[in-house]
């Protein structure tokens, strides 16, 4: 069996494993429907059929959506039991807190190490090897998985012993994305409607107050109306906003400009924008 597993081989699974394979590691690929793992066999990959048989390399990373499919794959359907004794999963996907600890707690159940590494990048950052990642669990199991992590990203940022601690940054730092994005709508709008050119305005923005990323790449969408491909869809968006909420109800404290985001991305997808980049939840203000 190979050096080391990806299952879920959407945009991002399909980047990291394309990585991996280019930096010479044997990988193994497993994916729900087979055409992305033919695809990355002709490329050099092991495919397999199971779950279970990814399991039996030593590092296995799951680049999934949510709670809801790791719990499926991973944790109810009896294939830790079948694991490699030793092995270490990394799970990729922004999951819960009380996901991250159940998944904790049932591997740590079957001999199997877990790490939490939600990254922040998107697909493009993925193909070029320039992921953050968000790293969290023993640092050992870490250790282990860092040879990998130094192909797929640009720095690992080692957050805790408790794989909570790397989903809850990862699920603030989305939030704090949204915010901005919501703000930048309203601007937008406002300068628009004062005859500024919109293009201008965000590059002016990014080139001065808001060094970085988030203003530059989302403010260029909202400014051009462009949401489409959608690099974050609206409903992943609203499933993170809805963990930040969830979270911080864990912790007594309150999100008031979350509650209001929670309103916006739901009339957003209501109007048929699930499938949209997130950033559309600018096209929620009147223009």
């Amino acid at each position: 069996m190979g050096e080391v597993a990806v299952v879920g081989l959407g945009g991002m699974g399909r980047a990291i494993a394309r990585n991996l394979i280019r930096a010479g590691h044997e990988t193994v690929v497993w994916n729900r429907s087979p055409e992305p793992a033919e695809e990355l066999a002709d490329a050099g990959a092991l495919r397999v059929a199971s779950v279970a048989e990814a399991l039996q390399c030593p590092v296995v990373f799951s680049v999934l959506s949510d709670d809801a499919s790791v719990a499926e794959v991973f944790l109810d359907s009896g294939v830790l039991g079948e694991a490699r004794q030793g092995a270490v999963h990394v799970n990729m996907a922004t999951v819960s807190v009380g996901l991250a600890r159940r998944a904790a707690e049932a591997h740590a159940a079957h001999g199997v190490g877990y790490v939490a590494a939600p990254v922040f990048g998107r697909v493009g950052v993925a193909e070029a090897g320039a992921l953050n990642i968000l790293a969290a669990g023993a640092p050992e199991l870490i250790d282990r998985a860092q040879p990998f992590f130094d192909v797929i990203g640009s720095r690992t940022w080692r957050l805790g012993e408790l794989p909570e601690q790397a989903d809850i940054a990862k699920i603030l730092g989305n939030y704090l994305i949204a915010c901005a994005i919501q703000s930048l709508g309203e601007a937008v709008s406002v300068a628009e409607a004062a005859g500024a050119d919109p293009d201008r305005f965000v590059e002016l923005l990014g080139s001065t107050l808001f060094p970085g990323p988030v203003y530059s790449g989302y403010g260029a969408m909202i400014a051009q109306r462009r949401y489409q491909p959608a690099g974050f869809s609206m409903a992943l968006g609203r499933k993170d906003l809805h963990l930040a909420l969830e979270a911080a109800a864990g912790q007594a404290v309150s999100l008031p400009f979350g509650e209001v985001l929670s309103g916006v991305f739901d009339q957003a997808i209501a109007e048929g924008r699930a499938g949209d980049d997130w950033a559309a939840i600018a096209e929620q203000q009147p223009r």
